[in-house]
């Protein structure tokens, strides 16, 4: 689903650890109860003969090879090819596949959503932290804060002021609630400047950041 907010806000305190350029405490490897429960359902399941040891080292090893270099791939190939682009805009996790990408590991559906000049969009995960790893890899730290995470929904606009990105009070600015089943990847806008560049070389131009709208690309100086 997505909360839309097509007009200002009023402004609100900079949340602490939201600064996207400062060092970020990350938490994977506090011992919660949601971990200590993962674990021991884990050992269960291979002592049961469900799973095998090997069958969870490499999903985890799977989960651990995606980067955001695959979601700009996708970002770039829809950038230079519309029919590409009406795929992925219509079936993303078709388009994806069409590229090599194996969807099927992750249960889960994607959907893309394009940033226009009239509209930009945001991805956030209320709940917890769920993220597009299939494209862009583990979630960054800021994406999992509690500081993002309950702001984002309430005044989008100041958050992303703290990324740098100050979006034209004339542009909605759409927040996209990812779920258990559910993920979004944003589709920037082309930077101005890249006519002539291969898709290589456009997918170079492409940031994680981007990809989930907290941030939005630079014109290419030449």
């Amino acid at each position: 689903m997505h909360i839309g907010h097509d007009h200002p806000h009023a402004h609100g305190e900079p949340p602490a650890g939201l600064d996207p350029h400062a060092p970020q405490r990350d938490h994977d490897d506090t011992l919660t109860y949601f971990r200590k429960l993962e674990i021991a359902v884990r050992e269960l399941l291979i002592e049961k003969g469900v799973l095998t040891a090997d069958e969870v080292r490499r999903t985890v090893e799977n989960y651990d090879s995606r980067t955001p270099e695959g979601g700009a791939r996708v970002v770039a190939r829809a950038w230079v090819d519309p029919a590409f682009k009406a795929l992925l805009m219509r079936d993303a996790t078709a388009a994806c596949e069409s590229l090599g990408f194996d969807m099927n590991v992750f249960d889960v559906t994607l959907t893309v959503v394009e940033n226009t000049p009239d509209t930009h969009n945001v991805v956030v995960c209320t709940l917890c932290s769920c993220y597009p790893r299939m494209l862009l890899g583990m979630p960054p730290a800021w994406y999992k804060s509690r500081a993002y995470r309950s702001r984002l929904v309430r005044d989008p606009r100041a958050v992303l002021r703290e990324f740098g990105t100050v979006i034209d009070d004339a542009v909605a600015v759409r927040v996209h609630d990812s779920t258990a089943d559910l993920r979004y990847l944003v589709l920037p806008m082309r930077p101005a400047g890249s006519d002539g560049l291969s898709e290589p070389e456009l997918a170079a131009l492409v940031t994680r950041d981007s990809m989930v709208g907290v941030t939005v690309l630079s014109p290419v100086q030449r």
